[in-house]
C-alpha cells in the first residue's frame, strides 16, 4: 500500500501470496505422508507404541532445544533465503530414510538421527513462515492468510494419510517417506520464485542486525520480554505448555488405537486420519467468521473444550466410525485455536521481533512437550488407551477453566503490558 491509504490486494490478485501457497500446500501434503508412514514404519519395525512415542519425543526435544536460538536467525537473516536452506536439508535427511532401508534393512537408529535433526530445521522454518506471512500480505488479510494456507494443508492432511496409507500398503512406509522428502524439493523451488515485502522499520527500536553478535543476549531475551509484558500472550504460552504435554503424542495414540486397539490395517489407518484431517478444513474455513462473530475468547476456550469432550468419547469408542467422529472434532478444536492464537500473535507483534517472539512463544510451551509424547505412549503401552484419555481429556477441561478467568476470555485481547 502507499501511503497507507490504499485497498488491500486481494489475495486471489497476489503472486507472490499463491506461489507461496501452493509450495506450502504440497510441502503439507508431504508431511501428512510422513504423519501416518513413520509411526507405521516404528511399528513395522518394532512392533511398540513407546518407541513411537520416544522418537516423537527425541524430536520435540531438538525441536525446543532450536527454538532458544531460531528468532534471532529470523529476525537477522533473509527470511526467503532460511527458509530454502531449510528445505534443501530436509530434502537430503528424510531420503536418507527409503535410501537406508532399501540398502540395509530396518536402521531404526537412523530414524532417531534423522529425525531429531530434520527437527532442528523443522522448527528453523516454522518460526520464518509465521514471520513471512506479514511479509507477504497485508496486516488486513493476515487472518485470510492464514485460513487459505491452513484449509488447503488440512486438505492435504486428508488426502495425504489416505494416499500415504494405500501407498505404504502396496510398496511399504518407506515409499511414503520418499513422497515426504520430494516435497520438500517443491516448497524450495515455490520459495525461489517469489520476493518477500521490506517490513516497515521502527526506528525506536533497530533491528536485530544492526546490534552486533555482542548484543546476542539482550536480543535473545527480546521475545521472552515481549511475552511476558502482553498479558494475554503470557497466559496463552502458560496454558498452552499443558497443551502440549498432551497433543505432541496424541498422534500416536491414535494411530495405535486404529491399528492395534481396533485391529485395523495401514490404509484404514490413513482413511481415518485423512477424514479425520476435514476438522483442521473446517476450523480454517470457519475462523474468519467464528472470530467476527465471537472473538477470540469464545473461539479458543470453546476449541479446548471440544478437544476434552473429544478425547473422552474416543475413550469409550470401540469402532472405527467412533474413533473417525471423535478425531475430527479434536482436529478441528485444536486447528480453531491454534489459528486464533497463531494470528492474534502476528497481528500484536511488531516485525522485527516477531521471529524472536515466536520462537520464544513456542519454546516456552512446547517445553514438557517431549516428556509429555513419551510418558503419555507409555502410560497406553502399560495401561491401554482409556485411561490416558481420560486424564488428557480432564487437562483439557482444566486449561479451559483456568483460562475463562484470564484476560484470554476477552473478545479482542490486546497487549497492554500487565
Amino acid at each position: 500500500m502507499e501511503g497507507g491509504t490504499a485497498k488491500p490486494v486481494p489475495l486471489w490478485a497476489d503472486r507472490d501470496f499463491t506461489i507461496f501457497w501452493c509450495g506450502q500446500t504440497l510441502s503439507e501434503l508431504g508431511n501428512a505422508f510422513a504423519l501416518v508412514a513413520l509411526p507405521l514404519l516404528v511399528l513395522d519395525a518394532t512392533g511398540s507404541v513407546a518407541q513411537m512415542g520416544l522418537l516423537t519425543a527425541v524430536a520435540g526435544v531438538a525441536s525446543i532445544a532450536t527454538g532458544l536460538f531460531a528468532g534471532i536467525l529470523v529476525d537477522r537473516l533473509p527470511r526467503r533465503q532460511l527458509m530454502i536452506v531449510c528445505d534443501v536439508v530436509r530434502v537430503v535427511l528424510v531420503a536418507l530414510i527409503p535410501v537406508s532401508w532399501a540398502m540395509a534393512g530396518p536402521q531404526v537408529w537412523l530414524l532417531y538421527v534423522v529425525m531429531a535433526v530434520a527437527a532442528v530445521f523443522d522448527m528453523v522454518f516454522k518460526v520464518t513462515y509465521v514471520a513471512a506471512v506479514p511479509n507477504l500480505v497485508d496486516a488486513e488479510r493476515i487472518i485470510e492468510a492464514n485460513g487459505r494456507l491452513t484449509t488447503t494443508n488440512a486438505i492435504a492432511f486428508i488426502v495425504g494419510p489416505m494416499l500415504a496409507g494405500g501407498l505404504s500398503g502396496l510398496l511399504g512406509p518407506t515409499a511414503a517417506i520418499a513422497v515426504n522428502a520430494a516435497s520438500f524439493a517443491a516448497s524450495a523451488l515455490a520459495l525461489s520464485l517469489i520476493r518477500f515485502r521490506e517490513a516497515a522499520v521502527d526506528k525506536a527500536t533497530p533491528p536485530a542486525a544492526a546490534a552486533g553478535w555482542r548484543g546476542a543476549k539482550r536480543e535473545f531475551l527480546a521475545g521472552f520480554v515481549f511475552l511476558w509484558r502482553s498479558p494475554v500472550l503470557r497466559w496463552l504460552t502458560v496454558l498452552l505448555t499443558g497443551v502440549s504435554l498432551i497433543g505432541l503424542g496424541m498422534t500416536d495414540v491414535f494411530i495405535y488405537q486404529i491399528r492395534e486397539g481396533l485391529g485395523a490395517g495401514d490404509r484404514t489407518v490413513g482413511v481415518v486420519m485423512g477424514v479425520a484431517g476435514a476438522g483442521t478444513v473446517l476450523a480454517a474455513v470457519l475462523i474468519p467468521v467464528l472470530r467476527r462473530a465471537w472473538g477470540f475468547g469464545v473461539c479458543w476456550l470453546g476449541s479446548y473444550t471440544l478437544c476434552g469432550l473429544a478425547l473422552g468419547l474416543l475413550s469409550r469408542s470401540t469402532t472405527v466410525w467412533g474413533t473417525t467422529v471423535t478425531v475430527l472434532c479434536y482436529q478441528f478444536g485444536m486447528a480453531l485455536a491454534g489459528i486464533s492464537s497463531m494470528s492474534l500473535r502476528q497481528a500484536v507483534t511488531p516485525d522485527h521481533l516477531l521471529g524472536r517472539v515466536t520462537s520464544a512463544f513456542w519454546t516456552l510451551h512446547n517445553a514438557l512437550a517431549p516428556l509429555g509424547a513419551a510418558g503419555l505412549t507409555a502410560l497406553v503401552a502399560r495401561f491401554g488407551v482409556r485411561a490416558p484419555l481420560l486424564g488428557s481429556a480432564a487437562l483439557f477441561l482444566l486449561i479451559v477453566a483456568v483460562g475463562a478467568c484470564t484476560p484470554i476470555r476477552q473478545r479482542a485481547p490486546g497487549v497492554a503490558a500487565g
